[in-house]
């Protein structure tokens, strides 16, 4: 297995990443919203992946991954590690090159993502819900597979892949004060790190961060990276840590990560759904969570604020458990 610790993805790998990954992708839309403008004295430009290919961001880095790999690899197909999103998106990326794809994921992941899976032609390997399981089980998987490990973010060409988001949405928006996204651990702040520190190095970004999974948060107050094993948080995309690739955008270009309760996210999820009428998963309402709870950073700015998936699990709304 190839070596990426500390490859760090340029600004030109997130323009070529657009490229290849163009014929796969959909150019999501960025919505408003008045309510939430008045709400927060904002203005928020929502970009809204979760209307992307599988429902979620990590199909960009996922395909740029899988369609940059040379044919003698593809042969070999995909592996990865995954609570969800990237475990799907992978999978269909792979599904669209017709090679196969390994996913361990952990046995709690929400039913709705295991079944798009398999949809897409993964074959899925459970985990125990922590960490540690899921990279000794995925050890095991991988070396039996011999497949292309496609790390869930700290992989350059998926950090690249997630660059292509803010890229959109730059174009797509007439200048931006700030841009916010969920962290676990990291692919789509450090893409959008990545992307704007070039193209609009004025932007402030922001990440937000569950309050029951704030190792990132917690990170960044100390100057180096804190992992937590097996945090409990409904935003189930976002228990994962970060790791030196993506540690590195942290701590140089991230201006600050804030929090929300649970509560707060399951309110922020609900409101979204009743006022916009878009699908919105927990991790993607953390952002919307944070400001929310902290206007005064926000107010008077245009804010982008990266909706990163709806995979929701019907049958397990949050604000019916």
């Amino acid at each position: 297995m190839k070596d990426l610790t500390m490859t760090l993805p340029t600004y030109q790998d997130v323009i070529e990443a657009h490229d290849r990954i163009a014929p796969h992708i959909h150019r999501t839309p960025v919505l408003t919203s008045s309510y939430f403008d008045d709400l927060t004295g904002a203005q928020l430009f929502f970009k809204c992946e979760n209307l992307q290919k599988a429902g979620a961001f990590k199909v960009r880095g996922a395909s740029n991954a899988v369609f940059g790999l040379d044919d003698e690899a593809a042969k070999r197909g995909v592996a990865t590690h995954s609570s969800g999103n990237h475990a799907l998106s992978l999978s269909y990326a792979a599904g669209r090159r017709g090679i196969p794809c390994h996913v361990v994921m952990p046995r709690t992941a929400p039913d709705a993502k295991k079944a798009a899976v398999r949809g897409y032609g993964g074959v899925i390997t459970e985990c125990e819900p922590s960490t540690s399981s899921r990279e000794e089980v995925f050890a095991r998987v991988h070396a039996e597979t011999g497949a292309d490990f496609v790390h869930p973010y700290n992989d350059p060409r998926v950090i690249a892949g997630q660059g292509t988001c803010s890229r959109e949405l730059m174009e797509q928006t007439d200048g931006l004060d700030a841009v916010i996204a969920p962290i676990g651990g990291g692919g789509m702040v450090s893409g959008t790190c990545l992307w704007m520190s070039h193209a609009a190095p004025e932007t402030a970004i922001f990440a937000a961060e569950p309050e029951q999974a704030d190792d990132a948060y917690r990170s960044f107050k100390a100057g180096h990276i804190i992992a937590d094993d097996a945090p409990q948080t409904v935003a189930d995309g976002l228990k994962v840590p970060l790791k030196e690739n993506t540690w590195h955008f942290v701590q140089n270009h991230v201006s600050d990560i804030l929090t929300a309760s649970e509560d707060e996210i399951v309110a922020a999820m609900k409101l979204a759904w009743q006022r916009m009428k878009i699908v919105l998963e927990p991790s993607s309402a953390v952002p919307l969570a944070t400001i929310l709870k902290n206007p005064g950073v926000f107010a008077g700015k245009r804010v982008g604020v990266i909706i990163t998936g709806g995979n929701v699990d019907m049958d397990r709304l949050p604000w019916t458990q």
